[in-house]
């Protein structure tokens, strides 16, 4: 009996073994992901609340196991209320772009770390409320290239969680559609990103097919 037990359970550890080594990606593998970011803040001393909303679905194909590229979406939405003085402020913004993503370091057979180049197209509406009057803004047009870092941990093989964390470099550009309006260049380098990834980090699924 005895050694029935220590063959079943030899058996269940190496095919438990065996699952872990196959969780990850592969040639021809497609995934559809999500990223979600929330963040509120109230300031009870200065009577600001501040909010932001942003959800980013992915779908990517996989040209070999390290190296994945695909199309993106991006939602979201950012509000300022100075609930003190009756004033708020909206944006709402929404786009699309391509990525490119590569992965270079696995810690166990779960963990899965990767670098994302990100070229995103973004469209953008403000509005200012004071008191019962509403006044809209020029609409912005955006266009940037970002790269960042960011994880996958597989919580089975075809289902993980996804963690960006920030974008480490990047080149932005927008013009707001106005008459003699000029456009606005940003380039930066985030090294303190190292420092602080969860400040700015975007937490969703991800699901192989």
């Amino acid at each position: 009996m005895k050694k029935v037990l220590l063959t079943l359970t030899a058996v269940a550890g190496l095919a438990f073994a065996s699952q872990a080594q196959e969780m990850g990606f592969g040639k021809g593998n497609v995934i559809v992901e999500g990223n979600l970011g929330f963040n509120s803040r109230d300031n009870k001393n200065t009577e600001v609340k501040r909010s932001s909303f942003d959800f980013t679905p992915k779908v990517g194909y996989f040209f070999t196991d390290k190296l994945a590229a695909g199309i993106n979406f991006n939602v979201g939405t950012e509000t300022e209320d100075q609930y003190g003085i009756d004033r708020k402020s909206k944006d709402n913004n929404v786009g699309v772009g391509l990525f490119g993503r590569y992965y270079f370091l696995e810690l166990g057979s779960r963990f899965k770390t990767y670098a994302e180049l990100n070229a995103d197209y973004n469209h953008s509406k403000s509005e200012l409320t004071v008191g019962d009057n509403t006044t809209d803004s020029p609409k912005t047009n955006k266009f940037g290239v970002n790269a960042g870092i960011g994880a996958n941990y597989f919580l089975t093989d075809k289902v993980a969680l996804n963690f960006a964390f920030a974008n480490v470099i990047g080149f932005n550009t927008s013009k707001t559609d106005a008459d003699g309006a000029k456009a606005v260049n940003e380039f930066g380098v985030n090294i303190n990103e190292f420092n602080n990834f969860f400040n700015t980090a975007q937490f969703g699924l991800t699901f192989k097919f």
